[in-house]
């Protein structure tokens, strides 16, 4: 798992943006539900009220909704939701794929074959994970707005949160939507305890592979499930034995009752990010810059990865989630483009800017004349250093030692202060024996020569670290696999033996002279240095423009209702189950059954096997009471609903507010979703409630937990 750390502090620039409502589209903050969409929701065919979806005094279906994540409740990685009493979460196997990889051994290999806790006591923990609800919103535009008016933004935001948070355990956050036109306070509680209770076997939870990602229809058996743990008062604790099965406000029933084509969904979750008001300046650098560059550097990546995996049955359990997280984005691209091709998005961003450009010379207002300009003179700005940005987190940390040199920056910072090392020196063995339990020094190396190699050749020589030309081109004559030859055989980065008696007895001299430790410095400082003042300066620019641009756009359309972009901050979406046809002569149905999962068996493939227990359930049509009326055992359906990165393991919801499935995916032809939404394709592909009920108790034999939820017949 990357350090959250690291990420952030690599996401230098990262654009949010908005869009005006078009059929399904939107991703809405629940506590405006009843004033912007409840008549809508309702007209869809919601039985609920907006009240009952959003409460602050009650219990409500947003108490049930929990994002996953490592202590900071505004950077969730998935979704997931509480169906029973006793603090039972269910999300996708894709999500808890770390945990149930760290738990697997050779000798016990529960990623391939499957668990499921037999008792409570058994049920396994998880360093470090948390879950957290929504507790309450609350609208912090107007002090946030004038704080910025007297440059004391970041000190009222403080303020905000110390405020909100005051003699509770609660953790809180502020969001700016809209590009900082609208300021909201989220409050948490968050939980620490939280265990995994049970999980398909891989070729169930991952049916399919990167074949199908991404793809419809679907056999995937996308699910897992985990549950909080509190104290004797129900509030959040560390893990400890004498933790009980917390109690939350809200769970959700689970129905069995089967869904129909037109039946109303809603989904209610933590999407991460979409970028819909990105100007047509943008997405060009995207389409013919950041997307190819991801791409290719991805490509390499996971080739060589899959050389050594392929060959050593341990080397694949201890890289399968490596893999799996790089392949996943890898996919992403390359559907993003073609989709940006089909689409024509750049022209008919074009077309609307133009027809923005007309309102805004007619408005009288400056700030909206020359927002499109100075946008586009601000990426233009930003576009001469893109492909050190993406070098950078592509290239340089695809090197696993170079996250490892991160982690020993703080030290080197005492060193060269002269201040005292022990406390920070001890705590890095934690951080050692967790990257050498799934490092493989041959796959590294390999990765390493690559993608330095690529960074060499591709990104401006004006831009580089010195020491590619100083030591690399000039020692090693550019061969990068010779340099790696001799970093690996001598680096404390790149031995676990070395790394810890390094942190034993650590010194200035030894890191600036270690072969991997001193690349790192150097190109970690040249982006300090030279790169991201340069992005940071007409990141500031573009920013303050797309803050006009989009205010503008909003004054120029009144009559459109619009909505925030993602943020990683707890939206809702609805629609409808729905069918689509991709091309001409093709058309998908809205549901999958058993059947398809048969027919795309293949014991050869890895991605298309289907375990034993499985083959044997299907072949004698035990479904037990999960079939359908046809007697067919349903597997996955799809809905309108609008979904992104982040919502994997989001509850679909029925008009009564029970679970009816369990969102997973996106598929190929709306890969662009993130940044224009399509009416015609966008569909939102989902686990049908009854196949993972029919997986817990069939193969499984996890009876237990199918007592402890309520279903709903």
């Amino acid at each position: 798992m990357k350090k959250t750390s690291l990420a952030l502090l690599l996401a230098v620039f990262t654009l949010l943006s908005y869009a005006p409502l078009r059929a399904d589209e939107g991703m809405w903050l629940a506590m405006l539900l009843g004033k912007l969409n409840e008549v809508d929701m309702k007209a869809k065919g919601l039985k609920l009220s907006a009240e009952q979806i959003y409460s602050v005094n009650n219990s409500s279906l947003k108490d049930a909704i929990f994002g996953l994540g490592y202590g900071n409740p505004g950077s969730n990685f998935c979704t997931s939701e509480a169906i029973s009493s006793e603090g039972l979460l269910l999300t996708n196997h894709h999500c808890a794929y770390d945990l149930i990889q760290s738990h697997s051994t050779p000798e016990n290999n529960i990623l391939e074959k499957g668990f499921m806790a037999a008792t409570k006591a058994e049920e396994l923990p998880n360093q470090g994970l948390t879950a957290s609800f929504l507790v309450r919103m609350e609208d912090v535009t107007e002090k946030m707005k004038a704080a910025m008016g007297n440059g004391t933004a970041y000190q009222v935001q403080q303020q905000i949160i110390e405020e909100a948070t005051k003699d509770t355990h609660y953790k809180a956050i502020v969001k700016d939507f809209f590009f900082g036109n609208e300021f909201y306070l989220f409050v948490f509680e968050t939980f620490r305890d939280v265990r995994l209770v049970a999980a398909p076997p891989e070729a169930v939870g991952k049916f399919g592979g990167d074949t199908d990602n991404w793809m419809w229809p679907r056999h995937t058996g996308d699910f897992a499930i985990l549950r909080i743990y509190a104290d004797k008062d129900n509030k959040p604790a560390d893990y400890s034995t004498d933790n009980v099965p917390y109690k939350p406000k809200h769970f959700l029933p689970v129905s069995v009752k089967g869904i129909q084509e037109g039946d109303f969904a809603m989904t209610f979750g933590f999407p991460g990010r979409t970028e819909r008001y990105k100007t047509s300046y943008s997405l060009l650098v995207d389409f013919e810059m950041s997307n190819p560059a991801r791409i290719k550097l991805r490509e390499n990546r996971l080739n060589l990865m899959k050389e050594s995996m392929d060959k050593d049955p341990k080397v694949r359990l201890m890289y399968a989630a490596k893999y799996a997280q790089i392949s996943n984005y890898y996919k992403y691209f390359i559907g993003q483009n073609e989709g940006l091709a089909r689409l024509k998005t750049v022209d008919l961003k074009r077309e609307n800017e133009a027809k923005f450009q007309d309102w805004a010379d007619k408005s009288g207002e400056e700030r909206y004349a020359t927002a499109l300009k100075r946008i586009e003179e601000a990426q233009k700005a930003m576009t001469e250093y893109q492909l050190s940005y993406i070098y950078l987190q592509e290239a340089a940390f695809g090197a696993e030692l170079m996250e490892l040199a991160y982690e020993f920056y703080d030290l080197y910072d005492l060193l060269k202060a002269g201040n005292d090392t022990k406390e920070a020196a001890a705590a890095k063995e934690a951080a050692i024996n967790a990257h050498f339990e799934e490092y493989n020094t041959t796959i590294d190396k390999r990765v390493f020569a690559k993608l330095f190699s690529f960074y060499a050749q591709d990104v401006p020589k004006s831009q580089q670290p010195a020491l590619f030309e100083s030591v690399v081109a000039k020692k090693y004559k550019g061969n990068w696999e010779k340099y790696a030859d001799k970093m690996f055989a001598s680096s404390f980065l790149t031995s676990k033996e070395r790394a810890l008696a390094f942190a034993k007895n650590p010194s200035l001299k030894a890191m600036e002279s270690d072969l991997g430790f001193s690349l790192f410095l150097d190109v970690f400082n040249n982006y300090r240095q030279k790169i991201a003042p340069a992005i940071g300066q007409s990141q500031g620019a573009l920013m303050m423009a797309m803050r006009d641009y989009v205010e503008g756009l909003r004054a120029m359309q009144t009559d459109k209702v619009f909505y925030p972009d993602a943020n990683s901050t707890l939206r809702l979406s609805y629609g409808t189950v729905r069918d689509y046809a991709p091309k001409d002569g093709v058309q998908f149905n809205y549901f999958t059954t058993h059947k398809g999962i048969l027919e795309k068996e293949n014991p050869n493939d890895a991605e298309f096997v289907v375990p034993a227990k499985v083959k044997e359930l299907i072949q004698k049509k035990d479904f037990g009471t999960y079939a359908d009326k046809n007697g067919n055992l349903p597997v996955a359906f799809i809905t309108d609903n609008d979904i992104t990165g982040g919502n994997s393991g989001s509850p679909v919801i029925g008009a009564n507010g029970e679970l009816i499935g369990l969102a997973f995916d996106g598929n190929w032809e709306a890969m662009t979703g993130d940044l224009v939404y399509d009416v015609e394709y966008k569909r939102c592909i989902n686990v049908d409630i009854r196949y993972v009920l029919w997986t817990i108790d069939k193969v499984l034999g996890g009876e237990r937990l199918i007592q402890e939820m309520k279903l709903v017949k």
